[in-house]
């Protein structure tokens, strides 16, 4: 039988791997675009779908799949941004973009036992943070993809125009409006290297139970926001002040003793994940500005977490942990 992977005589199709080698960008620019892996492999699989829905023929036209799957998969996610609203006003308590680990320490499996393609993990740099993820969520559907094709993926503004639907000049204002979201609300961070140590001094604290400590590390007026999901504990509105949170780690250690924190990567940048029994049921992001710790985000819902789960029984280290 005829697979859309194989023209009818059997031989492999030529034009499978130049197809398929344009996986990883799209997943890159779906992650980006979405703030949500599971969505942004569900786009993925839509935009070959409909690629593999073409005659022959018409594939054979296009003379350049790559940019042509990068327009169908960038107009199924602005479709997706689009009802995305509706979707979060449904969301149980707050929605905080899905958190993913270094490559070394991304789960060797997933659900029904199947390998983790390395296709389907996310390149880390600087688009990647947390905070620059939770800025992307307060721009519309059209300012977040204008901005992330042309200023993280570099690609003409008419080519962006021919993905939004609107005029080049439009979307050079568009581009714009993200721009100075962006330049608002993002304050210079530290070297890596200084925000290592916050978080690992912050982490020993918390073990520690230095209520002190904590609130020398954090901003006065720091957040920290939880996300379940509906699907685990957590607080439904965001947590101000550092003494208020500093009491509230203290006294979640307290209740949990089985409670274990580690050092990890998040999304790029420094973060602590905490596990119960050898599985990581909380990570934890950072944002930090000067020696002191600004923001903190807490993703617990399980759905969120799969690339830290799947794959990984109790007791199982990751493959590197975080220096």
């Amino acid at each position: 039988m005829t697979t859309p992977s194989e023209p009818g005589d059997g031989r492999p199709d030529p034009s499978l791997s130049a197809i398929m080698s344009e996986r990883r960008q799209l997943i890159n620019l779906a992650y980006r675009l979405l703030g949500s892996l599971a969505e942004a492999e569900d786009a993925v699989q839509e935009t070959y779908a409909r690629w593999y829905t073409l005659s022959p023929q018409q594939q054979q036209a296009i003379e350049a799949p790559g940019a042509w799957l990068t327009k169908v998969a960038g107009r199924i996610c602005l479709n997706v941004l689009s009802s995305a609203r509706a979707r979060r006003e449904q969301y149980v308590g707050n929605w905080i973009p899905e958190p993913l680990p270094e490559p070394a320490e991304w789960s060797g499996g997933r659900a029904g036992g199947t390998t983790v393609d390395p296709a389907d993990r996310v390149t880390l740099d600087e688009s990647i943070g947390m905070a620059f993820l939770v800025v992307l969520e307060s721009m519309t559907p059209a300012e977040r993809v204008a901005f992330i094709l042309h200023d993280v993926f570099r690609y003409p503004f008419a080519d962006v125009a021919d993905i939004v639907g609107r005029t080049p000049a439009a979307c050079r204002q568009l581009a714009s409006s993200a721009r100075r979201r962006i330049r608002t609300s993002q304050t210079p961070t530290p070297p890596t290297a200084q925000q290592a140590a916050i978080v690992r001094n912050f982490k020993h604290a918390w073990v520690a139970k230095d209520i002190g400590a904590l609130i020398g590390l954090l901003d006065p007026a720091v957040t920290a926001t939880g996300d379940g999901g509906g699907l685990a504990t957590t607080v439904r509105r965001p947590l101000q002040g550092a003494e208020q949170l500093a009491r509230g780690l203290v006294d979640l250690t307290g209740r949990l003793a089985d409670l274990t924190i580690l050092e990890r990567t998040v999304n790029g940048q420094p973060g602590l994940v905490a596990q119960q029994n050898g599985v990581i049921v909380t990570v934890y992001a950072f944002d930090i500005a000067g020696d002191r710790i600004t923001r903190i985000w807490a993703v617990r819902n399980p759905e969120k977490l799969r690339p830290w789960t799947v794959g990984h029984s109790a007791g199982t280290k990751p493959a590197r942990p975080h220096p």
